[in-house]
């Protein structure tokens, strides 16, 4: 049995650590890390060198999986927006024999925009982060070499399922 390794992005908001959550779950011998655990910082400061030391520790954790006999899946989720982040993530990442599935998921402007209101009305999110969030869509679905799925009219289990049967969308 072929290891694999889900990467998903995807804007904040659109589901992906509901999925990952779900991957984890139905998957043998799995690891599962969001990205964001590396940002739980105060004060959030977003530079060149605090990004810089968050992919580091990302690629420090995820090669620790990958190299762990233990596991034979692992799941990483992040924004994932620019491609840039993409390459040099898979560049530093140690994948001899693992599978790699790339995973990008998009929704509906409109249902992002109400999935984010319903989180700033619960307290999760901050108000300002719809634009952002709709920007990273856009930005999204021009990735290049990713596997699109809509979220839009879709259950969680079923976007688990449809990324598993592998019934994606190449961009």
């Amino acid at each position: 049995m072929a290891r694999t390794l889900y990467l998903v992005g995807g804007p904040m908001g659109v589901g992906k650590t509901t999925l990952c959550r779900l991957l984890e779950h139905r998957l043998p011998a799995c690891a599962f890390l969001d990205g964001d655990w590396c940002w739980e910082m105060d004060p959030f400061v977003v530079t060149e060198e605090t990004r810089r030391m968050v992919l580091d520790n990302i690629v420090y954790l995820l090669n620790s999986f990958l190299h762990c006999s233990v596991y034979e899946n692992v799941v990483f989720g992040w924004v994932l927006h620019l491609p840039g982040t993409w390459a040099e993530l898979e560049a530093r990442l140690d994948t001899a024999g693992w599978r790699v599935v790339r995973t990008v998921l998009v929704c509906a402007p409109e249902q992002l925009r109400a999935r984010l209101e319903a989180d700033i009305a619960a307290g999760r999110r901050p108000p300002d982060c719809v634009p952002r969030a709709l920007d990273r869509l856009e930005t999204c679905r021009r990735l290049p070499a990713a596997w699109q799925l809509d979220t839009t009219a879709l259950s969680p289990a079923h976007v688990a399922d449809r990324l598993l049967a592998g019934t994606l969308e190449k961009p």
